[in-house]
């Protein structure tokens, strides 16, 4: 379930990608955003009366992160192959993921840093842009999983991702609807948005949470350390882009380094950092707070 997750997330980028030539990154980004908070609000019908302003400050950063990492995800890819946006991307939790750690668990994010490093090296250039907002978009994933974790403190289980949610889609809709026009309304590109949302939020978040049932959360960790590969695989297929030699060594190291990373990372802390994915994926970590509580 976690393996068809995780295929499902890239297939959603995979088609995605196949309509930007109708459609601009962030207006598809608003498509995706705009499913998967309707579908939140119907589920959690968040309570907005007698919130303080420490109530919102966490759930406003929440819903900043959320649309700055998937406009500059989107953004990037683009611009570069899908598999290595992803593999840029990677290097943001996993860095947050080693802060404060042991020394020697800095080694995986030298081999991650290795592996980014190796995209710039070999024949084949990357764009620039779109390795900066790769980069970017794996900062405001590390920005997102804290955020996360703020929110959950003060907003009872779906409510603040729900709020979040749409405090980024509302943040993304000015720059969605000057570049995209009326686009945005043509209906066949509304039900491919909405498929988007389905294959990148709902349906892995569907899996995932079924298989966290028996799954310990450390090989949960291992298993989406796989999605830089995976994204790889879905582009060649779908996309036809082929990496070089050098640059699946470079998703390899940053792979490894995942793996390693997550295997000497306690069990807590691969439910706090892990887990909380792109999206939908924030909710395993508020659930999981929630049982603990």
């Amino acid at each position: 379930m976690v393996l068809i997750g995780i295929m499902s997330v890239q297939f959603g980028a995979a088609v995605s990608k196949g309509l930007f030539g109708e459609i601009p990154p962030v207006g598809m980004v608003l498509l995706r955003l705009l499913t998967s908070s309707l579908i939140l609000l119907v589920l959690a019908r968040p309570r907005l009366a007698g919130r303080t302003a420490a109530d919102w400050r966490p759930v406003l950063a929440l819903g900043s992160a959320l649309g700055a990492m998937n406009w500059a995800f989107y953004e990037s890819f683009a611009r570069i192959p899908l598999g290595v946006a992803v593999t840029i991307e990677f290097v943001g939790p996993l860095a947050l993921a080693a802060v404060g750690r042991r020394p020697r668990d800095l080694v995986w994010v030298g081999l991650a840093a290795s592996g980014v490093v190796l995209f710039g090296a070999g024949p084949t250039k990357v764009d620039a842009l779109g390795f900066g907002l790769a980069l970017l978009a794996g900062g405001c994933w590390a920005l997102y999983i804290v955020s996360t974790a703020a929110t959950g403190r003060r907003w009872a289980g779906l409510d603040g991702l729900a709020v979040a949610s749409t405090v980024a889609t509302l943040a993304i809709a000015p720059f969605a609807v000057a570049t995209a026009g009326a686009g945005l309304l043509e209906p066949r590109l509304l039900l491919l948005g909405a498929l988007v949302g389905l294959l990148s939020s709902v349906i892995p978040y569907s899996l995932e949470m079924a298989a966290l049932r028996s799954l310990p959360p450390r090989v949960f960790g291992i298993l989406m350390s796989l999605e830089p590969a995976t994204a790889a695989l879905v582009a060649a297929v779908l996309l036809h882009e082929w990496l070089t030699p050098l640059q699946l060594l470079a998703i390899a190291c940053v792979t490894a380094a995942s793996v390693g990373a997550t295997r000497t990372t306690s069990a807590r802390d691969v439910g706090r950092v892990r887990r909380t994915g792109r999206h939908f994926s924030a909710l395993r970590a508020a659930m999981a707070r929630s049982d603990r509580d």
